[in-house]
């Protein structure tokens, strides 16, 4: 088995119900998942991953229970983030509104946090309430580094996000080529 060189802890946070766990399940498994429970405070999945610069990477994908009620502890977990996602749900303007409490919260141990933001459930097209043009301010506002539209049902840029998302970590930690004579 190969071994990663680098480690990357990536925050996946948004209210409860945008779609979280089924997106990594999609991106870990490969598949969507119908019966997907109510994450009580913190899951983490793991994914090794080539990333660009010649790196063999481990994600570790903490999943962020987005209920009120578990946000006073989310912060703790937040220390040593390497990026975040920040997920809403394209049918519920809630979601996209609530998305600053979220900022702060994955912010809190490091104000540059590499984020992308992804738009859930774009499959369901005749619902939805949030135009791509709404994130843009958002984004300028605070800084977001990427969005995407995504589908965890279809699979619909899933691997494109999290592919852009390390590589903006690669980018913002300023991780070199490997040397191309180390073996991997």
């Amino acid at each position: 088995m190969i071994q990663p060189s680098i480690i990357f802890k990536i925050i996946t946070g948004g209210d409860g119900g945008v779609g979280k766990t089924t997106m990594l399940r999609r991106y870990i498994e490969g598949k969507f998942s119908f019966d997907t429970k109510m994450t009580i405070g913190v899951e983490i999945f793991h994914k090794i991953v080539a990333i660009k610069n010649g790196h063999i990477c481990s994600l570790q994908l903490w999943d962020f229970g987005g209920q009120e009620r578990f946000r006073f502890f989310l912060d703790n977990f937040v220390r040593g983030a390497s990026g975040a996602f920040l997920l809403y749900d394209v049918t519920d303007r809630y979601t996209f509104d609530n998305l600053p409490k979220w900022v702060d919260i994955v912010r809190k141990y490091d104000p540059t946090l590499p984020i992308v933001l992804l738009g859930a459930k774009c499959d369901l097209t005749e619902k939805i309430e949030v135009s791509d043009e709404s994130t843009t301010g958002f984004m300028e506002l605070y800084k977001i580094s990427g969005f995407y539209r995504v589908s965890s049902k279809t699979g619909y840029n899933i691997n494109e996000a999290f592919e852009a998302l390390t590589n903006i970590i690669v980018d913002h930690k300023g991780i070199k080529l490997l040397d191309q004579s180390m073996e991997i």
